[in-house]
């Protein structure tokens, strides 16, 4: 393994070269744009997992990884012997099913609920290397049903379009797939991009890539993930990127990097509410990106009109930048970080609070309160911070979701927050 100094002289090395790199991969703002008008126009419904319009989205992304000439690297990879070889469309595919309960927030641990089909979306660049960059997005959204809306008291039969969450991460998946495909340098990394099915579900699509991976897990350089990278802010320029600390590589590579003009917000686990974490848990150095939370998160209002098409082209030239710099790096080690999932996301109970992702301070912030729940019933408001819930102390999200888990529906309970730089108490019933 080379030493940091030589690993940090080789990425300046790398930089002189930036310049003509990007020229021959530039972002187009028009694809962007063209991705996600389609994905979420109103014909699709919402693209939840198993729809009309969900197969709309699964063979818009199968043409655009045909065009860009990518291998199928599904469940059916094993009949593409080359490439050139006939392609076989469902061999893109790699199908599952899974089941939920009755819970909007999506708790996918109920055995007697009905089955419901998901199918995660493969492609493969070969250039002849050892071992792989994988790139992902989840492109299922909420559908029409009004299963796991936020802030909306009557959201059934509202078409959610999910243009940011996720439309906005798949276009990038599908441009950055367009840009390795053709910029016509042969990387020292092969690279796998896959769009995920049933994220919204519990991450069930990324579950069950890794569970059955048609790349060896070790043969895997970094997993990049893209979840809500479509909303950056013009005025602070902010961009959350989640584990960092899962490679030892991570926190210099971004220290000796420049990063304008964005505001970097760095976490170092690998453990968050996107498919980045099934990879983590699967040893994989992965990095999230996320623009941050917004008040059309989960809502009928997430739409195409809202999207920042330039601000999510720097994102991506920005990523393209990474890739490239873990692309000249040697195997990266992987490195357990300190902050562990939940003990499960299948939770019994909901407070009703739409959960501020991009807060970094010690507690829980609210973004948002549903209309007729538990949280808005106590008094919770949205910028109140949550400190403690029952007897678990709340430093971070993590906390949160692990106190959810004590509780029971009908108990009622004590919750402390941070109002207006003072600490009040509510009760609150589940």
């Amino acid at each position: 393994m080379l030493k940091w100094s030589s690993i940090i002289l080789l990425w300046i090395g790398i930089s002189a070269n930036q310049s003509q790199i990007l020229a021959q991969s530039q972002i187009k703002v028009s694809n962007l744009k063209k991705h996600i008008r389609f994905l979420a126009d109103d014909k699709l419904k919402g693209r939840a997992p198993g729809s009309e319009g969900d197969i709309l989205a699964e063979n818009y992304i199968i043409n655009c990884f045909e065009q860009y000439n990518l291998l199928p690297y599904g469940d059916k990879m094993d009949k593409i012997v080359k490439k050139g070889d006939k392609i076989i469309r469902n061999a893109y595919t790699q199908a599952f099913s899974f089941s939920l309960s009755n819970n909007p927030h999506g708790s996918a641990d109920d055995p007697n609920a009905p089955k419901e089909n998901g199918r995660n979306i493969v492609g493969f660049l070969d250039n002849g290397a050892t071992n792989t960059i994988v790139i992902g997005a989840h492109y299922d959204h909420l559908g029409d049903t009004g299963r796991g809306s936020s802030l909306d008291a009557n959201p059934e039969g509202k078409i959610h379009n999910g243009a940011d969450d996720n439309a906005s991460g798949v276009a990038g998946l599908l441009e950055l797939a367009r840009i390795y495909s053709t910029n016509n340098i042969k990387e020292q990394h092969n690279f796998l991009f896959i769009a995920f099915s049933a994220e919204e579900a519990g991450l069930i699509g990324s579950k069950y890539y890794v569970n059955n991976p048609t790349v060896p897990l070790e043969k895997m350089q970094a997993m990049f993930n893209m979840d809500m990278v479509g909303r950056l802010n013009d005025s602070t320029q902010k961009l959350m990127v989640y584990g960092v600390g899962t490679s030892p590589i991570f926190v210099p590579m971004l220290s000796n990097f420049n990063h304008k003009p964005f505001q970097l917000s760095t976490d170092s686990s690998g453990v968050g509410p996107s498919d980045h974490t099934s990879f983590y848990l699967k040893n994989v150095p992965v990095l999230h990106f996320f623009t941050g939370q917004h008040a059309d998160y989960h809502k009928p209002t997430d739409d195409y009109s809202k999207i920042n098409f330039k601000g999510e082209a720097k994102v991506l030239t920005f990523m393209t930048q990474l890739i490239d710099l873990i692309d000249a790096s040697p195997k990266l080690s992987f490195r357990e970080t300190k902050v562990k999932a939940a003990k499960s996301n299948g939770f019994k109970v909901s407070m009703g609070v739409m959960p501020d992702y991009a807060f970094d301070g010690k507690g829980l912030r609210v973004d948002g309160v549903t209309e007729g729940k538990p949280a808005q019933k106590a008094g919770l408001k949205a910028g109140d911070i949550v400190l403690k819930l029952g007897e678990t102390d709340v430093t971070n999200i993590y906390d949160y979701m692990d106190a959810l888990n004590h509780f029971e529906k009908g108990v009622t309970t004590q919750v402390q927050v941070l109002r207006n730089k003072k600490v009040e108490t509510f009760t609150i019933t589940f």
